[in-house]
């Protein structure tokens, strides 16, 4: 049995809740909330530790430092914010859906996440190539897309 069939978050360990991590860059998108309504909304401009093509943080043991805001998923947090997306393995675990069929765990290829099309390599902007001020321009709706349970 796969660890994350058998463990619950809390009990992982840093190694294998690392691994959880599809790669997506999803959670690294820069989101905007809508002062009157509270609604979250996310845009396709990346933080700017992202690598928009391989989608991995090009200095994540320093990123912390870097981008002060950036949030570091945990069991504590990870059942607390809203912004995390359907796919996220960590979530999926949470609600205890298990993986899905295209996580490179089952998978066994990182390229699937890519394929399937929850990766957000190739569409994104970088957030120091973008005026803060027109980030609401670059509203999108699909890191909410969620692929079917099989192709």
């Amino acid at each position: 049995m796969a660890f994350w069939e058998e463990k619950t978050l809390e009990q992982m360990s840093p190694s294998e809740w690392e691994a959880l991590c599809d790669g997506c860059g999803r959670c690294c998108l820069i989101k905007l909330e809508d002062e009157d309504s509270g609604v979250l909304i996310t845009s396709d401009v990346r933080c700017k530790l992202l690598d928009g093509d391989s989608c991995a943080c090009t200095d994540y043991p320093n990123r912390k430092k870097i981008v002060p805001d950036c949030i570091k998923l945990s069991p504590d947090n990870v059942r607390e914010i809203p912004w995390i997306p359907t796919t996220c393995a960590y979530r999926r675990i949470a609600e205890g859906k298990g993986l899905a069929w295209w996580h490179p765990l089952v998978s066994g290829d990182p390229q699937t996440v890519i394929d399937v099309g929850v990766s957000v390599s190739g569409r994104t902007v970088l957030e120091t190539e973008v005026d803060p001020d027109e980030w609401e321009e670059h509203a999108v709706d699909w890191p909410e897309w969620e692929p079917p349970e099989s192709l």
